[in-house]
């Protein structure tokens, strides 16, 4: 094995500050599609990873998330691609639905000037058979989850003969999650004439072991992080459970001062969501993702610049190159799963001289990617919370009467004094002082109370219950394994939610089987799972941030050890006696995999159609 120095010798980081992209021998095409993402300088793991596979060498990359990973990896990838061929040519393996979407929108995006290649993301908790299709039509790159390339696998809609390029990205977190015997499975169906490159953040022995068994004489490239601050930005933070994120996005909207905001999302899915969302509560925003045009993109930004638009809401690919002066306030509705991505997220505000602020969405679950965030940036990141519907009102009636003497020097006023005194002689008892504040009160959007939720909690019942959960302790890119054995769970006082699974130890159910099917069907990663307690015929599962209602669906319908996990809330302690489980009542508790859990029936439920932040 051929070991590359570490990027934190003086030498070698010399030597990095001195390349470009253009000095790493990349294709003409890929060099241009460099500079329109706006790249300049390669990162320590791009300037040593890209010339090795260039060179056709495997190699394991050694590296923590957030330092260039995919574009070390996805360039030479692309270059190795026949565009002519319509067959899959290389196989990105990744641990999450998440991740592999992410790493198929990077990828895309390298490969915006090579005419005729696809990429194709394949994971579970999506219809199989638009991945099929795509597959048959002769997508040349897939990335995906190992259990849902399997699956294509083994009903012969996936073909890996002509596969020249494997990629195993995050393998530490894979082997983790117990995805080892579905790699090697991988593997042994790709040729044997192939080239490698496993990226980890650690490099335990069974990293080795698989290194060992699938690469051949790789360079072993090792990087450490650069530190980052940022000190021109206020940096905030709010626990925020996942599905009031939304309402909680509006009310921080109303009260903001800021000329114009982003909103930095993980996937173009939620860029879209979240962008409707918002155009729905008549907030002036759009939104951008990777299936955006360019010329789209440009003529949003452009809105955006010239204040025809005051809320972008954007995926950090698309958000590449953006820069806006009169972006005062970045959100970061999701955690970014890289600190070094939020380093550069935050960096969109705060130009010019100006000062700007961040405040970032955190779950009660993600202390730890918090922590590491303050780690990077050495500093210590302030908790704010969410405003109330009386400081909305209260931000809005304040703008109001800072207009009216403005307002006043204009004149025309005659029709509104005689409208208010006639109403004040037909009603001798109302007090002006009264009339005033409902008149204010109008003006602002605030129709009175609204009557609380019948079903589940509302907004501020969540956030009054949302705080972090405990720091487990160490680093959260020092992946260690999980406990093989059951974990005792319980209710916790944050709020988090309790879901009960209809497998155990009698069907042979394993932590790291049960972890797999929850983060690939439901879209979460590993962290975002609590305690596991596994019994003899159901299995309970701490996730504090709770589901959303299609993730919900898709893990009902998910297989562990040959049975469905049909999943439920759980109600505490009544499912463990001898006599069975009563039936369950209230939102999500349905075991039936074709309904969802009732007061989040639709995406409609967590963003209701009104003007007024509630």
């Amino acid at each position: 094995m051929t070991t590359m120095p570490s990027s934190s010798a003086p030498t070698t980081e010399t030597s990095r500050q001195a390349l470009t992209f253009a000095d790493l021998g990349l294709p003409e095409t890929l060099e241009r599609i460099v500079a329109d993402l706006g790249f300049e300088i390669p990162t320590a793991i791009q300037t040593e990873a890209i010339p090795a596979l260039l060179s056709g060498r495997d190699i394991t990359g050694v590296a923590q998330t957030g330092t260039g990973k995919t574009a070390a990896f996805g360039l030479p990838l692309l270059a190795s691609i026949d565009p002519q061929l319509r067959a899959v040519q290389a196989l990105v393996l990744t641990p999450t639905r998440e991740l592999a979407m992410q790493v198929a929108e990077a990828i895309e995006s390298f490969a915006a000037h090579i005419p005729g290649l696809e990429v194709i993301a394949v994971y579970g908790g999506s219809p199989f058979l638009p991945q099929q299709r795509a597959l048959t039509r002769g997508a040349q790159v897939v990335v995906g989850t190992p259990g849902r390339v399997i699956d294509h696998l083994e009903r012969h809609t996936l073909h890996l003969d002509a596969v020249k390029f494997l990629v195993l990205d995050e393998a530490d977190e894979m082997l983790r999650m117990g995805f080892a015997e579905d790699v090697d499975k991988i593997f042994g169906a790709a040729p044997a004439k192939r080239q490698v490159a496993l990226f980890s953040a650690t490099m335990p022995p069974g990293i080795r072991r698989v290194a060992a068994q699938h690469l051949t004489d790789p360079v072993e490239i090792a990087v450490s992080r650069q530190s980052s601050t940022v000190t021109s930005v206020r940096q905030t933070y709010a626990v925020v459970p996942f599905r009031h994120k939304a309402g909680a996005l509006a009310r921080v909207l109303a009260v903001s001062d800021a000329d114009a905001a982003i909103v930095f999302v993980r996937t173009r899915g939620a860029a879209e969501e979240v962008g409707s969302a918002l155009i729905e509560r008549g907030i002036s925003a759009a939104f951008i993702s990777g299936d955006v045009a360019q010329g789209d993109r440009e003529k949003i930004v452009e809105r955006l610049r010239s204040g025809a638009l005051d809320v972008l809401v954007a995926t950090e690919v698309a958000a590449r190159g953006l820069d806006v002066d009169r972006i005062g306030l970045v959100v970061n509705f999701d955690v970014p799963t890289e600190p070094e991505a939020y380093v550069h997220r935050i960096g969109r505000t705060g130009r010019a001289g100006r000062s700007g602020e961040a405040l970032t969405f955190v779950t009660p679950s993600e202390q730890h990617r918090l922590r590491s965030i303050e780690r990077l940036t050495r500093q210590k990141i302030e908790e704010i919370a969410i405003p109330s519907p009386a400081d909305v009102s209260a931000h809005r009636v304040e703008r109001l009467l800072t207009d009216v003497a403005a307002r006043a020097e204009l004149g025309r006023l005659d029709l509104y004094r005689t409208a208010i005194a006639e109403h004040l002689a037909a009603n001798p008892d109302l007090d002006p002082l009264e009339l005033l504040a409902v008149v204010a009160a109008l003006a602002v959007g605030d129709r009175g109370p609204a009557p609380r939720t019948t079903h589940g909690d509302d907004l501020d019942d969540a956030l009054s219950r949302a705080t972090l959960a405990p720091d487990r302790g160490g680093d959260h890119n020092d992946r260690g394994p999980r406990s093989e054995g059951p974990r005792r769970t319980s209710h916790r006082p944050d709020g988090g939610m309790r879901y009960r699974v209809a497998v155990g130890h009698n069907d042979g159910a394993q932590p790291g089987a049960i972890v797999g099917a929850l983060t690939n069907e439901g879209g979460l990663t590993g962290k975002d799972l609590g305690k596991i307690d596994i019994f003899p015929s159901f299995s309970i599962v701490e996730i504090p941030g709770g589901l959303t209602p299609d993730a919900f669906d898709r893990i009902g319908r998910a297989r562990v050890a040959g049975r469905p996990l049909r999943i439920r809330v759980d109600e505490g302690p009544a499912p463990r006696t001898g006599h069975g489980a009563s039936r369950p009542t209230g939102p999500g508790a349905t075991p039936r995999s074709d309904r969802r859990p009732e007061p989040r029936s639709d995406s409609r439920d967590r963003f209701p159609r009104h003007s007024t932040a509630r």
